[in-house]
C-alpha cells in the first residue's frame, strides 16, 4: 500500500510540473515575439481548393499606450477592398476591442465577441487571429517532444477554459510546436471539441530584432476542413513606430 501511495504521489507531482512546464514554454514563445510597436506592409493571398488565387496589400501598424497594444490593418489594395480596416485594442486580462470600417457602407462597427472567431476579409485568418489570445483563457499541458522539419520542439496543447471561449476563438483546443532552442512556434493545429482537425498554421522565416524579440516573415493558415488556405508575407517591415495615439481610434479609422 506504501508503494502503491508513493507511486500515486510521484505520479501527481509529475503531472503538477509538466502543466507548469507548458504553461512556461507557452509564455516564453509569446514573450519571444513581442514587440512595443511597430510598422509593416504585407501580401496576403488567399487560394481556394482549385488553387485559384486572390491577393490582398496591407498595412499594419501598432503601438502600446499605457499597457494596452493597439493595431491598425489597413487594406490598400485591390480596389474592392482599399479602405477597410480593422482596429484592435489588445488588453493584458480582459477581451480585446475590434471596430471594423467598411468604406462601402462608410460605417465603422463593433465586432462582437461572437464573431471573432470568423473568418477576416475572406482568409482562412479569423478575426481572433489578428490579435493576441489572452494567455489565461487556456490550460497548457506538455504533450512530449516532436521534431518539426528537422527542428527539435515541444509540443504544447492548450484548451479553452470554457464553452464561450471555444466560440470566441473558433477552435477549442490549440496544439503548438515551439522551438525549443529559440522558442519560437514552428505550427500550430487547431481542433473543435470533437478532436476534428480544423487548421493548420505555418509559421517561418524569422527575423531576429535588435531589441532580442523575434518577427516571422511568413504564415500560412490552411483549412483542413475545404481545403482553402491564405498566405501571408512581410514586404516590408519597421521596429517602431511614432503615429500617435489619436489614429488608433474608432472615429480616426474613416478618414
Amino acid at each position: 500500500m506504501k508503494q502503491i501511495i508513493i507511486s500515486l504521489l510521484l505520479l501527481f507531482c509529475w503531472g503538477s510540473l509538466t502543466a507548469q512546464d507548458a504553461r512556461i514554454i507557452s509564455k516564453k514563445s509569446e514573450d519571444a515575439i513581442t514587440l512595443e510597436s511597430m510598422e509593416m506592409v504585407s501580401t496576403l493571398k488567399i487560394y481556394n481548393a482549385r488553387g485559384d488565387e486572390r491577393t490582398r496589400k496591407i498595412t499594419t501598424a501598432t503601438r502600446t499606450f499605457n499597457g494596452v497594444s493597439k493595431t491598425m490593418i489597413r487594406f490598400i489594395e485591390p480596389a474592392d477592398v482599399k479602405g477597410t480596416t480593422l482596429l484592435i485594442y489588445d488588453y493584458e486580462n480582459k477581451n480585446d476591442d475590434m471596430w471594423i470600417y467598411m468604406p462601402a457602407l462608410r460605417k465603422t462597427r463593433r465586432i462582437v465577441s461572437s464573431e471573432k472567431g470568423k473568418y477576416f476579409m475572406g482568409s482562412e485568418f479569423t478575426n481572433a487571429d489578428m490579435s493576441k489570445p489572452t494567455f489565461d483563457d487556456f490550460t497548457y499541458t506538455l504533450a512530449g517532444e516532436e521534431s518539426l522539419n528537422g527542428v527539435a520542439c515541444w509540443k504544447i496543447e492548450s484548451e479553452c477554459k470554457s464553452e464561450t471561449l471555444a466560440n470566441q476563438y473558433g477552435f477549442f483546443k490549440r496544439v503548438s510546436f515551439i522551438d525549443k532552442g529559440k522558442n519560437l512556434a514552428r505550427q500550430m493545429h487547431y481542433y473543435n471539441r470533437n478532436g476534428e482537425l480544423l487548421r493548420t498554421q505555418t509559421i517561418n522565416n524569422y527575423n531576429l530584432l535588435e531589441n532580442g524579440s523575434y518577427f516571422a516573415y511568413f504564415m500560412e493558415m490552411k483549412n483542413e476542413q475545404n481545403g482553402r488556405r491564405s498566405v501571408l508575407t512581410i514586404d516590408q517591415f519597421q521596429n517602431g513606430s511614432s503615429i500617435p495615439e489619436t489614429h488608433f481610434s474608432p472615429a480616426m479609422i474613416e478618414q
